[in-house]
């Protein structure tokens, strides 16, 4: 079984954030398999697709599964499975995936940009916890919580310094939100071609950091335009390893928009 593990939201390998991405035959092999792949993988996500018959909403079944469970929606490890699709001529143009989320699209240009449509988070102000807030190491702005899909708490950092200089306790933020933890903040300078910095925590999924979530720019889409009055923007997300993601709020839809590069290319040597 080909497997593949692909750099998304970067044009560069080795930057990102890699999704492990295997293309089935036919239905899904069991979930205990989907999920000893995942493990073995070992990246924030990885990606299993296979082939609907024709005439139906969507072209391809796609499931995400984190190293230590199933998630509702993975913005780069479907930008990377629209690229493992458009690279291997299985599918070109709009490509259509029915998940756990509902339908969702990608759109693969002539250059190799995957532009995604996925549904809009919620935003909810809740009050800041005070152990966010000492497990960030860091004075708080504001905390959204997100919508179901989602499961993120968006805390919101006086300036891109504070993003950057992180060093939080990852053990108490497991317990301070359904999924996870993403911070964010203006950027410094927009001429360096981005205009918000974030970086997302996972730790109950076994990710301390992803370096880059696309799905969490679906409430930061949102959340920077209420702030800028701007519906198309560029987040920088990462620390050590980052990557840029365009954004553009059209209503209940965000479009995200990004490039990926495969860097493995190789055979799973097992079956369900």
């Amino acid at each position: 079984m080909r497997i593949r593990i692909i750099d998304a939201f970067t044009d560069r390998p080795f930057h990102g954030n890699p999704a492990g991405v295997l293309l089935l035959d036919g239905p899904f092999p069991p979930d205990a398999w989907l999920q000893q792949v995942a493990a073995e993988v070992n990246l924030s996500e990885t990606a299993f697709a296979h082939p609907l018959p024709p005439g139906g909403d969507a072209d391809w079944a796609l499931r995400w599964f984190t190293p230590k469970g199933e998630v509702d929606m993975c913005g780069h490890a479907t930008l990377a499975t629209a690229h493992a699709l458009a690279t291997s001529g299985l599918a070109s143009g709009l490509i259509r995936f029915t998940a756990r989320c509902g339908i969702l699209t990608a759109a693969v240009a002539e250059d190799g940009t995957v532009t995604m449509d996925f549904p809009t988070s919620s935003l909810t102000p809740v009050d800041p916890d005070p152990a966010i807030a000492r497990a960030l190491g860091a004075e708080i702005k504001s905390v959204h919580d997100t919508s179901a899909h989602i499961g993120d708490l968006v805390v919101e950092l006086a300036d891109e310094r504070a993003v950057r200089e992180l060093a939080p306790d990852h053990a108490v933020l497991r317990g301070y939100a359904r999924r996870g933890v993403i911070v964010t903040a203006p950027a410094e300078d927009p001429a360096r071609g981005y205009d918000f910095v974030s970086r997302g925590f996972f730790p109950a999924f076994g990710i301390d950091e992803d370096p880059v979530t696309g799905s969490a720019h679906t409430a930061l889409a949102p959340f920077w335009a209420a702030r800028t009055g701007r519906t198309e923007m560029t987040g920088l997300q990462g620390g050590a390893r980052q990557g840029l993601v365009r954004v553009r709020l059209a209503g209940d839809r965000t479009l995200l928009t990004g490039h990926a590069v495969t860097v493995i290319d190789g055979e799973l040597r097992t079956s369900p």
